[in-house]
C-alpha cells in the first residue's frame, strides 16, 4: 500500500439488515411439510388418502370394535334382533372357538405337546433372529436339528416315550399353519441357494438339472403342485409304501418355494461386481471360499427384501393346503363358521377378519424384520 492510498477496512460499521427467519428444517411440521405437502400432486394424493381413510376407516372401527360383541355363549348374543342393537364383529364366536383355531382336532388331553412346540419354535426362532445372542452356531444346531426333530416326535407322538400317537389328520388350525410355512420357510431358502450356485455352475450337467428343476416348478401353480403331490404321489409309490397326508404338501411347497428362491439369490449373485471375486483371487482364496466368505453374504444382503417377500408369499400361500384336505388355519374357520349354534349373520365376516389380522401381524412383523436387518447390514446404502 502506497503513501496517500485510501485506508481499506474489513469490519463493517453499519449493522446488517435482521434476516428472515430460517424455514422450519425440524418437528413434526417440517415432517409433514417434506413428505406430504412437498409439491402440488403430492399435495393432492395426500388428501385423496386421506378421504379414503376417511370413508373407510369409521365403518371399520364400527364393525371391529364399536359394535362389536365380545362375550357370549352362543348365537343369541351376536343377533341384532336379540340384543336391539345393531351387531357388528361378533368376537364372542372367536373367544369360543379359540382351541379349535389353535389347535384343530388335537386330542383335548394332549394340547399340552403343542404347547410346548409353540415354546421351543419361540426360542429357536429368538435364537436365530437375534442377531448379538450368544453362541449362534449352536443356536443354528439347534433350530434346524433338534428341533425338527424333538417337535416331530412331541407332536406325533413316541409310544415308546408314554407319548400317545397323534395322527396328523387330528392336527390343524394355526398349529399346522405354523408348521407348513416354518417348513417352506426353512426348506426354501438352503435349496434355493444350492440351486442357484449350480444354475451359475461350469458344469453343464449340474447347471442343466438346475435350470430344468427351476424352470418346472415356477411353471406349474402351487395349486397343481399341492395336488399332484397329494393325489399322484401314492401311485408312483409301492403299494406297501405310504406317505403320510401332511408330509406330502410339505415336500410340494418346499420344492416349489426352492425354485423362486433359487432365482431370488440368483439375481444377487449376479449383482456383485467381478472385482469382488477377482479381489478374492489374489488373495488366494479357493473357490469355495470365495463364495462362502465373499460374494454369497453380499449377494444374500441384497436380496433381503426379496428374500422377505417370498417368504411372506409362502406364509400365505399356506392356506392353500385346505384345498386338499389338510385342515389349516383357514379351514378350521371354514368348518366353525358352519356351526348352528353360533348362526348369527356377522359371524362369517368375524372369523374372515379374524384371520386376516393373523396373517396380517405375521407378514407385517417379517417385514418390519426385514427392514431392520437392512440397515443393520447397510443394505442398498447409497454411495
Amino acid at each position: 500500500m502506497t503513501a496517500g492510498s485510501p485506508t481499506l477496512t474489513f469490519v463493517r460499521r453499519e449493522p446488517v439488515p435482521a434476516s428472515a427467519p430460517p424455514a422450519l428444517v425440524a418437528g413434526p411440521l417440517a415432517w409433514l411439510r417434506q413428505n406430504l405437502f412437498s409439491s402440488p400432486a403430492n399435495t393432492v394424493m395426500t388428501l385423496a388418502a386421506l378421504a379414503v381413510v376417511a370413508l373407510v376407516l369409521p365403518p371399520l372401527l364400527r364393525f371391529l370394535v364399536i359394535d362389536a360383541v365380545f362375550t357370549g355363549e352362543n348365537r343369541d348374543a351376536c343377533r341384532p334382533e336379540v340384543l336391539g342393537r345393531p351387531v357388528g364383529a361378533c368376537w364372542a364366536f372367536v373367544a369360543n372357538k379359540i382351541n379349535y383355531f389353535v389347535y384343530g382336532s388335537y386330542p383335548v388331553e394332549e394340547r399340552w405337546r403343542p404347547k410346548v412346540f409353540f415354546a421351543l419354535m419361540a426360542v429357536g426362532v429368538g435364537w436365530m433372529l437375534w442377531l448379538d445372542a450368544p453362541k449362534r452356531g449352536l443356536g443354528a444346531l439347534y433350530f434346524f436339528v433338534v428341533f425338527p426333530l424333538v417337535s416331530y416326535g412331541l407332536l406325533a407322538g413316541v409310544p415308546a416315550l408314554g407319548l400317545p400317537a397323534v395322527p396328523t389328520s387330528l392336527w390343524g388350525g394355526m398349529l399346522v399353519t405354523l408348521i407348513v410355512s416354518l417348513v417352506g420357510i426353512v426348506a426354501a431358502l438352503p435349496l434355493g441357494i444350492l440351486l442357484a450356485l449350480g444354475r451359475r455352475s461350469r458344469l453343464p450337467i449340474v447347471r442343466l438339472f438346475c435350470v430344468i428343476f427351476i424352470e418346472f416348478w415356477r411353471g406349474v401353480p402351487l395349486i397343481t403342485v399341492l395336488f399332484m403331490a397329494n393325489v399322484m404321489l401314492p401311485l408312483f409309490l409301492p403299494g406297501d409304501v405310504t406317505v403320510d397326508r401332511l408330509v406330502r404338501p410339505l415336500v410340494g411347497i418346499a420344492l416349489f418355494s426352492a425354485a423362486y428362491m433359487a432365482e431370488t439369490v440368483r439375481g444377487g449373485l449376479q449383482a456383485i461386481p467381478r472385482g469382488q471375486t477377482e479381489g478374492a483371487m489374489s488373495l488366494g482364496l479357493s473357490p469355495w471360499h470365495r463364495m462362502r466368505l465373499i460374494i454369497l453374504p453380499q449377494a444374500l444382503r441384497i436380496v433381503i427384501p426379496g428374500i422377505v417377500n417370498s417368504f411372506i408369499a409362502l406364509f400365505k400361500d399356506t392356506s392353500l393346503v385346505s384345498i386338499v384336505g389338510i385342515f389349516d388355519f383357514i379351514r378350521t374357520i371354514e368348518s366353525a363358521r358352519v356351526d348352528p349354534t353360533w348362526a348369527a349373520p356377522t359371524v362369517v365376516m368375524t372369523g374372515y377378519a379374524f384371520a386376516a389380522l393373523f396373517y396380517f401381524v405375521f407378514c407385517f412383523g417379517m417385514s418390519r424384520y426385514a427392514r431392520f436387518m437392512e440397515r443393520r447390514l447397510a443394505a442398498g446404502q447409497t454411495r
